[in-house]
């Protein structure tokens, strides 16, 4: 069976895009820990971060730059914080997260289910701000 990542990748399952090229896939996470977290995915699927390709590991920050300063204006937060966990999926994944203090970024909290609207505003505020 395919992972949930490689399905959303592959566009078998629905996802609120938020950017692509043409080594990832950066998508909502729809549990997040704050409205405006963010998953990238490298669009080959790789286990452990570290077992990416070159080009993975050193595009991922280039690719996510963009994204955070969009996260940061869209929702007013310090800054955005990343992580590289892994333990959820197994698929080599960035968390980009809007973060007011390093609690915010603290994966042991519980994390909110979004409704389609939330998750579609969310998904608005980021792209316009992302365009601009």
């Amino acid at each position: 069976m395919a992972n949930v990542f490689t399905l959303i990748v592959n566009g078998e399952l629905p996802s609120y895009k938020i950017a692509e090229n043409e080594l990832f896939y950066a998508f909502l996470d729809i549990e997040p820990l704050r409205k405006g977290h963010v998953l990238i995915v490298p669009k080959k699927e790789v286990d452990k971060v570290y077992d990416a390709a070159d080009e993975y590991l050193m595009g991922w920050l280039l690719f996510a730059q963009p994204i955070a300063r969009a996260i940061e204006k869209a929702f007013g937060c310090k800054r955005c914080g990343i992580s590289f966990i892994g333990l959820e999926v197994p698929y080599a994944h960035m968390h980009v997260v809007p973060i007011d203090s390093a609690d915010d970024i603290n994966f042991t909290r519980t994390t909110t289910r979004l409704s389609e609207d939330e998750l579609k505003e969310c998904q608005a505020r980021i792209l316009e701000c992302l365009i601009a």
